[in-house]
């Protein structure tokens, strides 16, 4: 029954997430108990479970084909920073946003990209493997590519990013592969309703930030929503344009376009109130992506299972 409950939660995500992020932004008050200091031991929950489900051979891809590994990588911490960049020059962001929209685009592919690459027939090896990596690299390259786009801008504090990277992703990670190598037998049968445990986490996280922050977004107007829209489907864009540059196969193109365009936006609304305590407006961008990006994840999805 609980497989069958979790399967239910992870087909309607999009929608489920949707609706959370609606009822939070216009009747706030019916998610304000969710506190915004436990979005990062939600997003905790969510890369112990990643971790979970993660074995030696799921990073054999790393080996294997590292060429193709190192391009969703460089493509990854290239293609995201700089349309962040651009977008929030060319719509001139206020600081707050702008360093929100940088820090969703300095921020690693999200857990969701697997699921959604898989959705749509894409090469999930390749996917689990450049989430991997690049969530690995996040803690160095994340704080270090923000400072150098946003230092004429606002002060960047790289280490309080780093620690926190490391605390909520890394080490999550790392025990649940360490617990799902020796216990496998148990973590399966747990992996079964991860889907489940996952939406709600996520789903908890978007209500946290959106009903704590409900009056900032609706008087930003439609801007930052366009901003936001333009720099995933922008990311998705220049995914599969590299991919067909590069002469990848079609399911490379899918997981390289998914990976590029899917943000891990919680972790950039969590590191926001950490870096940039002092401008409450950078959260937004990166609450508005953690909705935005597991609809349009769910749309493309549908259009790119039938690309053969």
């Amino acid at each position: 029954m609980l497989k069958k409950i979790s399967d239910i939660f992870g087909r309607y995500m999009a929608a489920i997430i949707l609706l959370a992020a609606a009822l939070s932004l216009f009747v706030p008050e019916s998610t304000l108990w969710i506190q915004t200091s436990w979005v990062n031991y939600l997003l905790m929950i969510v890369m112990f479970g990643m971790g979970l489900t993660l074995k030696f051979q799921d990073f054999k891809v790393v080996f294997t084909r590292p060429k193709d590994v190192l391009i969703g990588c460089v493509a990854q911490f290239t293609i995201m920073p700089l349309l962040a960049f651009l977008l929030g020059k060319l719509f001139g962001l206020e600081a707050g946003m702008m360093a929100g929209l940088i820090l969703v685009g300095t921020c690693p592919g999200g857990t969701s990209s697997n699921v959604i690459t898989y959705l749509s027939r894409g090469d999930v090896a390749l996917s689990v493997g450049m989430t991997g990596v690049n969530t690995l690299l996040a803690p160095v390259l994340t704080p270090a590519i923000t400072y150098l786009l946003l230092r004429t801008t606002v002060q960047v504090d790289m280490m309080a990013m780093f620690l926190s990277i490391v605390k909520i992703v890394i080490i999550p990670i790392a025990l649940g592969f360490v617990i799902n190598r020796f216990f496998e037998k148990y973590t399966q049968k747990a992996a079964e309703i991860l889907p489940m445990v996952s939406v709600i986490a996520i789903t908890m996280i978007v209500c946290a930030v959106v009903s704590h922050n409900a009056e900032k977004i609706l008087s930003t107007g439609l801007v930052v929503f366009a901003v936001v829209i333009l720099h995933n489907l922008a990311g998705y864009g220049c995914g599969f344009g590299l991919g067909c540059l590069l002469k990848l196969s079609t399911p490379k193109k899918k997981a390289l376009a998914v990976e590029i365009g899917m943000q891990n936006s919680g972790l950039a609304t969590s590191l926001a109130g950490t870096a940039f305590a002092a401008l409450p407006m950078a959260t937004v961008p990166g609450a508005i992506f953690s909705v935005w990006h597991n609809i349009s994840g769910a749309l493309l999805a549908s259009v790119l299972r039938r690309i053969r």
